[in-house]
């Protein structure tokens, strides 16, 4: 029996390297058949040839961290995130809210960038006429933060009287007044009244997102919370039903969300719960075989946690170091019990001390364990500590990197270089220190924080700049990487901590391909961005086509 397709005349990157020539890839029965002259023997037999006509077919991506229903919903609802500018976004909100009848205003997407100080005022959306006397809340791209208006506040009783809850601060005028702008844990206060999203919203959510996501040449990922958090319900049914109905084609790993205020004597409970659901989902399309500890906030609302102070507006020493969620402690014994349960630990580091304590943790378990071969990984890693990166490669954490952040856009550089200061400036976003190292790489989005688009992210992450930029100054431009380990770690490295055999094009493999719309290996540099996907294959089906 010949292939099912074979595909020539184009370049083939195999998740390592590229090979050499132009090899034919043979697919045969969902998985790749054969590469190189083994498939030109299939040439004839072939029920499908695909002419590449000199492009590149490579393995489909994974993103290892991302949030597609929570996605989903945004993009169903008052999606702002492609919105220019303050009045682009403002205009975008009129005109949801113009032609929606709901009770509250719900969406999502607005970028700090675009407002004064990244706080948006309350009165902006106290303005839009035909928000009326609706309360409206829009978190804004990093979720780590929520704009909304006057009837929000009054709704869900915040005043200037209103304390900042734990792990949460409210932006506040100077009057004391809220301002408009709910950073971490304070979001809740106002989450807590707005309506639920509904199962069926998710339900339609992922399978939007899916779809979307299959488009740009990704054939799995790693959702980082599974569980329920900032206003969203915890999506495992949705995912296990879409499994068992056959709908949900892309390879999924859930990272079950770990409670930020547990208790040393509630750990192993927890622990033991978690294995139990993941007894339910440890095969198949979806997988719930991750943990997701977040360890800290963001750099931009100077919550992620950072080893000396961040400066003021003057450029001198604070006294504010950020926000750390878990006492050490409390996280050493957390993960060593994930550990001891088969648990690969997913953590959410943004700042140095947070990475250091994220490093510790892994530390203490494996002295506890010994080695067992659990795939721990930090995801962001924006600001670490020399002494601490060489740690990743000795405990064998890998680093999972949101490369697109690695660019100094309005928000790096009106938000964060003014209050890291010089030095810490200068320690963002290590990626070509940790390769040095002998860290493992893996790649994911953030979306709905960012773009999911996996060209965007290796555009960046061997230019050091945005998008469309080529003059710009890059950000920290000896940390660049070459574009085969950028791609290496988008689709081999990032399938590795699914526990995936994808990733890589090999006889035996499964046949998750994507093909990119030119050889990125001839295009110039700067102009990676401009690549598209033309085309994903899961499992031998072709589930996109340009």
């Amino acid at each position: 029996m010949g292939a099912d397709y074979l595909f020539h005349s184009g370049r083939v990157f195999d998740g390592e390297q590229l090979l050499d020539g132009a090899p034919a890839v043979a697919v045969a029965d969902g998985r790749i058949a054969a590469v190189g002259s083994d498939a030109e023997a299939e040439r004839t037999a072939a029920t499908q040839l695909v002419d590449l006509r000199g492009k590149l077919l490579l393995p489909a991506f994974t993103d290892a961290h991302i949030h597609p229903v929570s996605a989903g919903v945004e993009r169903l609802g008052c999606d702002v995130s492609d919105a220019k500018g303050r009045d682009g976004v403002l205009a975008r909100v009129a005109d949801f809210a113009a032609a929606s009848d709901g009770r509250w205003i719900v969406g999502g997407g607005w970028s700090m960038a675009d407002f004064p100080n990244g706080t948006p005022a309350k009165e902006l959306l106290d303005g839009i006429d035909a928000i009326g006397a609706r309360p409206a809340v829009l978190v804004n791209c990093d979720h780590h933060s929520s704009w909304v208006n006057s009837e929000a506040l009054r709704t869900a009783g915040i005043d200037a009287s209103t304390p900042d809850p734990e792990g949460g601060r409210i932006e506040r005028d100077v009057h004391g007044n809220p301002a408009g702008t709910l950073h971490e844990a304070a979001m809740q206060l106002v989450d807590a009244h707005a309506p639920a999203v509904t199962e069926a919203d998710q339900a339609a959510a992922l399978m939007n997102s899916q779809k979307y996501l299959q488009t740009l040449g990704i054939r799995g990922w790693q959702d980082a919370i599974i569980g329920d958090y900032a206003g969203q319900s915890d999506s495992t049914a949705v995912y296990q039903s879409a499994a068992r109905a056959g709908t949900l084609t892309a390879d999924v790993v859930g990272a079950l969300w770990w409670p930020r205020g547990i208790t040393e004597r509630d750990i192993e409970d927890q622990a033991d719960a978690f294995a139990a659901v993941r007894n339910e989902n440890s095969s198949g399309r979806f997988r719930t075989t991750s943990v997701k500890i977040m360890l800290d906030g963001v750099a931009e609302t100077f919550t992620a946690a950072m080893q000396d102070p961040y400066l003021d507006a003057c450029g001198c020493a604070g006294t504010n170091k950020g926000i750390s969620y878990f006492r050490p402690e409390i996280l050493n014994l957390s993960v060593a019990a994930l550990e001891a349960r088969g648990f690969d630990v997913h953590m959410h580091a943004i700042g140095d001390r947070a990475v250091h304590y994220g490093l510790d943790a892994v530390e203490y378990a494996r002295r506890a364990h010994g080695p067992t071969g659990r795939r721990h990984h930090l995801a962001h890693i924006q600001v670490i500590d020399p002494h601490d990166v060489p740690r990743f490669a000795q405990l064998d954490v890998t680093a999972n990197a949101q490369a697109l952040w690695a660019a100094g856009d309005k928000q790096m550089t009106d938000l964060t270089l003014p209050f890291l200061g010089p030095e810490r400036s200068g320690r963002q976003y290590p990626f070509a220190s940790l390769v040095r190292s002998g860290a493992r790489l893996a790649m994911g989005s953030d979306w709905p924080v960012s773009t999911p688009d996996p060209w965007a992210a290796v555009h960046v992450a061997v230019n050091r700049r945005e998008a469309g930029h080529p003059d710009a100054e890059p950000l920290g431009a000896d940390q660049s990487i070459d574009l085969t380990t950028a791609l290496a770690a988008y689709t081999r490295g990032s399938a590795r901590l699914n526990r995936s055999d994808a990733g890589t094009v090999a006889a035996g493999a499964p046949a998750d391909l994507a093909v990119a719309s030119a050889d990125p290996f001839t295009v110039h540099p700067a102009d990676l961005h401009t690549l598209r996907n033309d085309m994903t294959m899961v499992g031998g089906e072709i589930v996109f086509a340009a």
